[in-house]
């Protein structure tokens, strides 16, 4: 059974048809590409997914639970998490704060605890940034954990949003044009750190790109979207060969 189970999805806004019939099967493990023109659907699969928006017709299944149509909190909770292509920290946090935020849906304590600083607050507290300075180690940012994350370099800005969403102790994470702003050398090391998860984590990961070098370099299989319509599906290597696929995304 497949860990993301897409059938017939849709969204309509008023007379437009954002995203028709899309259907989709990621197994647990894989990291699976969506790419497709400026406009034709993919952050909005994104946003139905993790409950922004609510599909007007199909439905989603995440390891056998129907999530169609759920809160975003309640969709965390089950299992997916994601970044976004503008990053999305709290900027004014400390970057171990920023983590911490991520691992309240696991680790809690009662309002008076926290209040009056009772002894269960504090072995919470404890345990948190445990966890969290682990998280910051494996993207090696545990010497930033004091910073404030506007701080930090735009590059490991993204890489700290990446430890937010895996401290949320996902079963997919999302990744919305991670790529997004960086040189060639902060991309090679975007896909190893990508690549780290996944076999760290044991993650399956579902991403939207625009950088090929990326996408050929670590997706397995992809989904093209046009005008919100699965134009292409399948391997790497087959869908980027694809004529149709060259000629409405890349542009050749």
């Amino acid at each position: 059974m497949a860990l993301l189970s897409i059938k017939n999805l849709g969204i309509q806004f008023g007379g437009l048809r954002a995203v028709d019939e899309f259907n989709l099967d990621i197994e647990k493990g894989e990291l699976y590409g969506l790419i497709g023109p400026n406009g034709a659907g993919k952050t909005t699969v994104f946003n139905m997914l993790t409950g922004v928006y609510k599909p007007t017709a199909g439905e989603i299944v995440l390891d056998g639970k129907n999530i169609t149509g759920k809160k975003q909190i309640e969709i965390n909770k089950l299992g997916v998490a994601r970044t976004f292509q503008n990053i999305r920290l709290f900027s004014q946090l400390s970057v171990l704060d920023n983590v911490k935020a991520g691992l309240h849906n696991q680790y809690k304590y009662s309002t008076f605890s926290g209040i009056f600083r009772l002894p269960t607050f504090f072995k919470t507290e404890k345990k948190m940034n445990a966890r969290a300075m682990e998280l910051l180690k494996v993207f090696d940012l545990q010497d930033e954990a004091d910073l404030l994350a506007s701080n930090l370099p735009y590059g490991k800005q993204r890489k700290l949003e990446i430890a937010r969403a895996l401290a949320t102790n996902p079963k997919l994470l999302l990744l919305d044009e991670p790529a997004a702003g960086m040189n060639p050398n902060e991309t090679a090391e975007l896909m190893d750190t990508i690549k780290f998860v996944r076999k760290e984590f044991d993650m399956t990961i579902l991403l939207i790109e625009h950088d090929m070098r990326l996408v050929s370099g670590i997706c397995e299989k992809l989904t093209v979207l046009n005008f919100g319509k699965v134009l292409a599906q399948g391997k790497t290597s087959e869908v980027l060969s694809n004529p149709e696929v060259i000629t409405a995304y890349l542009g050749e």
